[in-house]
């Protein structure tokens, strides 16, 4: 007997709007990666996110009308967002300036993975080639939050679509890339956080496949992420001044 699916597209998008918000405010007003209970459940919280995202990347790939002007939305709203994120973290504007790990939002990820969906679908281009544009792509990704695991799991979300134990696969195997390398070379405690992504599998697992009455959840979200961004900014500065609050 199947289990109902209960959930649309906008619902399980306002649930990662929330999670993000949670996880946001953690790392404004306890900086860093704090050991206290509340504050790894809090974190633990925001770990719903960014696999929703990897997974409506690729159902917007599958369904939208016009990819050109879905990608160049995309890449807009990274550019956006790569300025509130750095406002919001204490990270300066400049790229590279203080490192390759967290210089710019999960926003210049998305974008890319999305167009690398588009790539590996043509038939024009041979698999050595697709395999070369692959590797560059997760090079110009890995700076962002994410990192290139936020390229690579759209797209093989996207590959599985409809086969969902795959998928589950995908955001449980491409966490645990993103999890080791955070854990080997950044923060032990965070990267160990990151395999907490596999609470989102039960979310999109209840998706019923529409996106819900309300249409303006696009734009709400295109408009949400960098806003909340500058609250949290704002955040950081009142408490903490300058610093840097994630690392």
């Amino acid at each position: 007997m199947k289990t109902k699916k209960l959930l649309n597209s906008n619902q399980i998008k306002l649930i990662a709007i929330i999670a993000m918000t949670i996880d946001h405010i953690a790392w404004a007003v306890f900086p860093g990666t704090q050991k206290i209970w509340y504050v790894v459940a809090l974190h633990i919280i925001g770990r719903l996110t960014a696999p929703i995202m990897w997974f409506f990347i690729a159902e917007g790939c599958a369904h939208t009308h016009n990819r050109k002007k879905y990608l160049i939305r995309l890449f807009l709203f990274a550019a956006v967002s790569h300025f509130a994120y750095d406002f919001a973290f204490g990270i300066p504007f400049l790229p590279l300036s203080t490192g390759v790990f967290n210089q710019t939002s999960v926003m210049w990820s998305l974008a890319w993975g999305a167009a690398l969906t588009f790539i590996c679908q043509s038939e024009r281009i041979p698999q050595w080639g697709k395999l070369i544009i692959s590797l560059l792509v997760c090079l110009i990704a890995f700076p962002s939050d994410w990192s290139s695991i936020a390229v690579m799991c759209p797209l093989f979300l996207f590959a599985h679509r409809g086969k969902f134990r795959l998928q589950a696969a995908d955001i449980v195997i491409w966490s645990f890339v993103y999890a080791l390398v955070y854990f080997l070379f950044l923060d032990k405690l965070y990267g160990a956080l990151q395999m907490f992504t596999f609470l989102s599998i039960p979310v999109l697992a209840g998706y019923n496949g529409e996106r819900g009455k309300w249409k303006g959840m696009k734009w709400f979200f295109y408009i949400y992420y960098p806003a909340h961004l500058i609250v949290i900014g704002v955040i950081r500065l009142a408490l903490h001044g300058g610093i840097p609050i994630i690392f």
